[in-house]
């Protein structure tokens, strides 16, 4: 049961940041307080060892450090970075590749999608405010949605019990 609750929150905080993130290309710091804070109280009531519980905390800040490089060269937004070190603590080393090439495929084709439609479609005031702020050509691309690609896709690697959810 407490897995399912792992996996609910974990989902719904993944879907409640690239919801905000399509809003207002914004990512609010409570929701990769609240990822990374759940995870070790959580591992604890699954089974997790506390070792691999610190291991899990020690590569989320590693990722942090690197996501704060990135931000610091433009590259990626200070959400992103901090959402993305939230979700390191969670998939740890042994989900972290699925999490990453699922992650890239998914902003690949997220900003191929969103570049070729703000070369496609016109600017008008007909579309609701966050469409329009998504179509301005000097915006950024909204990659909690990628992220939210690669968490889902990492599920299956997650240090959970999550058999429940498996066909027979």
């Amino acid at each position: 049961m407490i897995d399912m609750l792992a996996l609910a929150l974990f989902g719904g905080l993944l879907v409640y940041a690239a919801c905000t993130d399509i809003a207002s290309l914004t990512i609010p710091n409570w929701v990769s307080i609240a990822l990374a804070g759940s995870f070790p109280a959580l591992g604890l009531a699954t089974g997790v060892d506390a070792i691999d519980i610190g291991a899990h905390l020690a590569f989320g800040l590693g990722a942090l450090c690197v996501g704060f490089f990135l931000f610091q060269a433009n590259i990626i937004g200070g959400g992103d970075a901090k959402l993305i070190a939230a979700v390191c603590v969670w998939t740890g080393f042994g989900a972290y590749i699925p999490f990453l090439l699922w992650t890239t495929v998914s902003g690949g084709l997220l900003a191929l999608v969103l570049v070729s439609a703000r070369q496609v479609l016109p600017q008008t005031a007909a579309y609701p405010a966050f469409i329009s702020h998504l179509l301005q050509k000097q915006n950024g691309i909204p990659y909690g949605v990628a992220i939210l690609g690669g968490g889902i896709m990492a599920i299956p690697s997650l240090p959970f019990d999550f058999g429940a959810l498996t066909m027979p």
